[in-house]
């Protein structure tokens, strides 16, 4: 996602900055980080030599030539392993820069919704996206910790829905700060006023719609319809609901179509692929049992294998071990996010137990590509 790009950046420059601080395991770190928000040839030509080589090429260990260097370094060593010891006895503290802070408090020195989202009151859809997208990076409370942003993002993603939905911003800027509404019988007629941040506030939670901008889908969690104790009619609120019901069914299709053409052009085009020459696992027609000269990588054939393709072994011998290295690092790659999300949920939540078991997770794929690799 191309929103994702500066941040990915930032990863791949930290991570350099760990390579060359002689920190593999961090540089390693930062590195999944970048490919995960943004992928690049950089952070992956980074990513294999660290893990084929122990380090990177071009990058350079601290030199020890000098006292101060010398001081440094240890310095440097002993306030990791400070902050190491701090986090495996649970005692894990949240840090914020001050950018993140400012960010917080711009948010909450707001007036207007449109303010927090920082678009004009012309704004259109596309405007309103991005500027919810910018900004619920920035305030997500996974990633900011400064004091006050769960609330932010809260405001955040309430701006966002209400100016997104035509009827609720025309209410919106209509009434300002205050959404009239009345109700009758056939005596008295009562009106009634509510603050905007009351009266105007949406159906679905910011973590919801940062769930549907980011996480791919829809939201994960229950959605959250804020009905007022005021009497209703009762056709109007079914009307409602049939409203609403047949909005998200709606949103389901259209998400359901981009699937099904995948599934369709995929049997499509399986009618005019051949077979494969070999397979990484014994089935069907792969019976016969092989394994490459250099990295040792067991493959399957089929019975005339060697009759139809003696001339070129040796390429597919490297296809084979290409393949399997692709396998193995995708596998290592999820491992790696698996217990880096663990260890986030565990640091945020202040859970001790669950950080101590994340820590102990292992990666089984990860360490076959370092065996593969002699590291």
């Amino acid at each position: 996602m191309e929103v994702n790009r500066d941040e990915a950046e930032r990863c791949i420059d930290i991570a350099e900055k760990y390579i060359r601080a002689g920190d593999r395991e961090k540089a390693v770190k930062f590195l999944y980080k970048a490919e995960k928000l943004y992928p690049s040839q950089k952070a992956q030509a980074l990513l294999e030599a660290l893990l084929r080589n122990g380090t990177a090429a071009g990058s350079s260990k601290p030199s020890m030539s000098s006292n101060g260097g010398e001081t440094r370094r240890r310095k440097t060593t002993s306030n990791t392993e400070e902050k190491e010891n701090t986090e495996a006895n649970g005692e894990i503290q949240h840090e914020y820069t001050s950018e993140q802070l400012e960010a917080v408090k711009r948010v909450k020195k707001c007036k207007d919704y449109y303010e927090i989202l920082g678009v004009t009151k012309d704004a259109q859809e596309d405007d309103l996206k991005k500027a919810y997208r910018k900004l619920a990076l920035k305030m997500h409370p996974d990633k900011n910790h400064a004091p006050g942003a769960a609330e932010a993002f809260k405001s955040i993603g309430n701006a966002y829905a209400i100016l997104s939905d035509t009827k609720k911003r025309k209410e919106y800027d209509l009434y300002g700060e205050e959404k009239p509404q009345h109700t009758t019988n056939h005596r008295h007629r009562h009106y009634y006023y509510d603050d905007y941040t009351r009266g105007f506030e949406a159906e679905i939670s910011p973590e919801d719609l940062f769930n549907m901008f980011f996480g791919g889908g829809f939201p994960t969690g229950e959605v959250h319809v804020h009905r007022r104790r005021t009497p209703r009619r009762h056709n109007r609120r079914e009307e409602d609901g049939e409203r609403r019901t047949a909005t998200v069914t709606h949103a389901m299709w259209l998400q359901m179509v981009p699937l099904l053409l995948l599934v369709f052009m995929s049997l499509l085009s399986s009618l005019w692929v051949s077979d494969p020459i070999f397979s990484l696992n014994r089935r069907g027609d792969y019976k016969e049992e092989r394994t490459t000269s250099n990295l040792k990588v067991m493959y399957y054939v089929k019975k005339d294998f060697l009759k139809e393709h003696h001339n070129s072994l040796l390429r597919i011998e490297r296809q084979v071990e290409e393949t399997h290295l692709d396998n193995l690092r995708t596998s290592c790659w999820r491992e790696q996010q698996y217990k880096e999300n663990m260890m986030m949920r565990a640091r945020y939540y202040g859970d001790r137990d669950l950080y101590r078991k994340a820590q102990q997770m292992t990666t089984p794929n990860c360490d076959r590509i370092n065996k593969l690799y002699g590291g």
